[in-house]
């Protein structure tokens, strides 16, 4: 049999992928072009892409190609073909037609000329023409024009390969089945599936992300549902190809059942769901996909099962579309819930939602790993991509919705009164002290676990952090009562919404409370002591200065004077701009990240310090001290390290723990004789290796270093000075 030139037809944005598809069919020769993809092959290669392609919306067998600079002219080469070959005149056909940059400029007219042009054909050589059927005729011809040039095929789908045979028609902004093969592909369901990985969809709607995720895993022919495709009408159609094709596919589809993963669509709408379960119905996956129902905001679902070897998988999500239904100021709330249901349900899994509207992303709050270019219809959509673990998990500081007065719960009047009571002494003290910067609350009562800082400059801006809640803590609870407390110091402390910012701590491995969380860049200045910082409550987790670190940071400041500094694993650079502005002669601050680095030069302008005896180093701190590029040493040093880092910028993964000892032993390399060392670490459980560090004289001044406003949370940090020993008097 003869190889023939193919043409299949794709969605804008995902040509490339069709091709990847087409290669794995085993297509040849086949090559990716405007809106589709070219193949060469049998005939049973275009069957074989008519019955298997997930992604094609038509495969065309091209018939002619010619110039048509006018109408006469496209008739009288379309005319000039011999249809005999192609279908009989007692056959019906329909014309579909697309023009651009032409003379002729309307479709419906070259459809028209064309179809004239092949019942005269008939007329001539059979005596009569054929019928024109609009729905399903037995030959579909489509016609291209672009720049005067017609293409003719043959479209040996019939209609859109999209259109399963499963689906109802009438379902509201449905997503189109091969759009969804596209997001399933993207998202890497077909490795997943094969390790033994679930499906989820929480938002199903008529349920064709479900369906088509088991049509995948079950190894489903999209096309066996179909009853009508072009190619049957066709008059070189070879029906025994074809059924071997069918038989093919039905075995494999028998196969593909008794190995099916769990697969779950879910939705809080009835009609919709009543929709999916007939569609499943209709695709013959009853015993394959479960259509339940569960809303958003009370989602509790056991997804494991034996259906399922590993206990994790892939959900994939087509949340509404603002410009779509009009709803734009409902969807954050929505996409916040997106996140929630994740992060509670989905710990280890793999996500992956479709979105008009990238920025919303933000709101669900973990970091797309990757991103994806798609369009529904002629709306371009993006396809982001999740990791559903610690390090990529943070919390925006978008508010939650406040409670109303009467809607309060008893219990709050105790946080309340605390408050109050907080407000009123630390106000007094802070006044005292000439502090702006402090915090205000440190979950006081365990039922509202969250720390309130408050930093005023030229306003008052509110920073609360919410304490992950152990797993025995109601999840809806949890969630009222933090409403309660952003609604309670709002009131209390009389400041604005919009100064008002929410981030969940929780305990995460590595740096993590280094982690990016947006990027508004929306810095506010705040003093403390002589100096002032810039502070950001909205990129970080942290805001660039750490409040716990207040009195060592004065106390370095008030013996600065003429003397030098080295800040290790600076930071924003705080203890250095202390130090300079109090006239330390020379300072050197040095960390790996570029962002810190920076703002350490913003603060230390901020305060007027400009000169060069003030040096910054972007540079992996451990790599720096096995081999340091300074010839002087420092009076004093400042050593806070991370308690855990795997950053892939640092040579090898740092433990505060394991490796203490070293870079401190390091650092009093380069300290003065008569200067001093201030170590310090957050991590909670941390040991100080006394016998790896006996050369030296170790005084723990933990308690002195931890200001008033920290005494309820007693591990925030620990805190030594180590210096060179005294030299032994000689003896008389």
């Amino acid at each position: 049999m003869k190889s023939l030139l193919f043409f299949a037809t794709a969605a804008k944005g995902i040509e490339t992928l069709l091709a990847e598809e087409l290669s794995v069919l085993g297509l040849k020769d086949v090559k990716v072009t405007r809106a589709g993809v070219f193949f060469k092959g049998e005939l049973q290669d275009a069957y074989r892409a008519c019955l298997w392609s997930r992604l094609a919306n038509r495969i065309l067998l091209p018939v002619a190609r010619f110039m048509a600079p006018s109408s006469d002219e496209l008739y009288r080469q379309v005319k000039g073909i011999k249809w005999t070959e192609h279908m009989d005149v007692t056959q019906t056909l329909a014309v579909d037609a697309s023009v651009s940059n032409s003379f002729i400029n309307h479709s419906r007219y070259a459809a028209l000329k064309t179809k004239d042009a092949i019942a005269d054909y008939f007329r001539d050589v059979a005596g009569e023409r054929p019928f024109v059927r609009v729905e399903q005729p037995d030959i579909q011809i489509n016609v291209y024009i672009n720049h005067d040039e017609a293409q003719l095929y043959i479209d040996l789908s019939g209609t859109s390969l999209h259109l399963r045979g499963y689906r109802t028609r009438g379902s509201v902004a449905p997503l189109k089945e091969n759009l969804a093969a596209a997001i399933l592909y993207r998202a890497g369901w077909p490795e997943i599936h094969l390790k033994g990985g679930a499906f989820v969809d929480f938002m199903c709607g008529s349920g064709t992300l479900p369906i088509e995720a088991a049509l995948i895993a079950c190894d489903i022919a999209p096309g066996l549902t179909r009853d009508y495709f072009g190619l049957l009408g066709w008059k070189q159609h070879d029906p025994e190809i074809w059924q071997q094709l069918i038989d093919e596919a039905r075995s494999r589809r028998t196969e593909g059942l008794k190995r099916a993963p769990r697969i779950l669509g879910f939705d809080h709408h009835h009609a919709s769901l009543e929709k999916a379960r007939q569609h499943v119905q209709q695709a013959g996956l009853a015993d394959i996909v479960e259509i339940q129902h569960q809303d958003l905001f009370s989602f509790d679902v056991e997804i494991h099962d034996s259906r399922s070897s590993s206990s994790k998988g892939l959900v994939v999500l087509n949340p509404p579309y603002g410009k779509r239904l009009g709803q734009d100021e409902d969807l954050i709330p929505l996409y916040s819930g997106i996140g929630q249901v994740l992060k509670t349900h989905f710990m280890g899994w793999k996500a992956s939602v479709f979105t008009d509207d990238q920025s919303r992303g933000k709101a669900i709050g973990i970091r797309a790993n990757r991103i994806h270019s798609l369009f529904n219809g002629a709306m371009p959509c993006k396809l982001l991509h999740f990791e559903i673990n610690d390090t990529e998990i943070f919390q925006s500081h978008r508010l939650p919705r406040l409670v109303n007065d009467e809607d309060l719960s008893e219990q709050s009047t105790g946080f309340r009164n605390r408050l109050t009571k907080n407000l009123k002494q630390r106000g007094r003290w802070s006044r005292k002290e000439n502090i702006t910067c402090f915090r205000l609350y440190d979950a006081d009562l365990p039922d509202y676990a969250v720390a309130i800082d408050l930093y005023e400059g030229e306003q008052l801006w509110v920073n609360i952090q919410e304490y992950e809640a152990p797993p025995t803590v109601d999840a809806i609870k949890a969630k009222l009562r933090l409403r309660e407390v952003v609604t309670i110091v709002r009131q209390v402390l009389q400041v604005d919404e919009a100064n008002i910012f929410l981030k969940n701590r929780h305990r995460q491995r590595g740096d993590a409370q280094y982690e990016k969380l947006d990027d508004t860049k929306n810095f506010h200045v705040v003093r403390e002591g002589a100096c002032e910082f810039w502070v950001n409550f909205e990129d970080y987790l942290d805001t660039g200065l750490f409040l716990d670190h207040r009195p060592l940071r004065l106390k370095i400041a008030a013996t600065s004077e003429g003397r030098s500094l080295l800040n290790l694993f600076a930071y924003t650079g705080a203890v250095s701009v202390h130090a300079a502005k109090a006239g330390a002669r020379r300072t050197l601050t040095v960390d790996m990240s570029k962002t810190y680095i920076d703002w350490a030069r913003r603060n230390m302008e901020l305060n007027a310090i400009t000169d060069d005896s003030h040096r910054f180093l972007q540079v992996d701190c451990l790599a720096w001290l096995a081999q340091p590029t300074v010839k002087k040493l420092f009076d004093i040093i400042f050593l806070d390290p991370p308690s855990f880092s795997n950053s892939k910028r640092m040579r090898r993964p740092f433990d505060v723990q394991k490796d203490h000892s070293l870079i401190v032993n390091q650092a009093m390399k380069l300290l003065e004789h008569q200067g001093v060392l201030y170590f310090s670490t957050n991590l909670r459980r941390f040991k100080l290796d006394h016998e790896a560090l006996k050369d030296f004289s170790i005084l723990d001044i933990t308690d002195r270093s931890i200001p008033v406003d920290f005494k309820q949370r007693k591990h925030i940090h620990r805190c030594w000075e180590l210096r060179h020993p005294a030299p032994a008097t000689l003896a008389s």
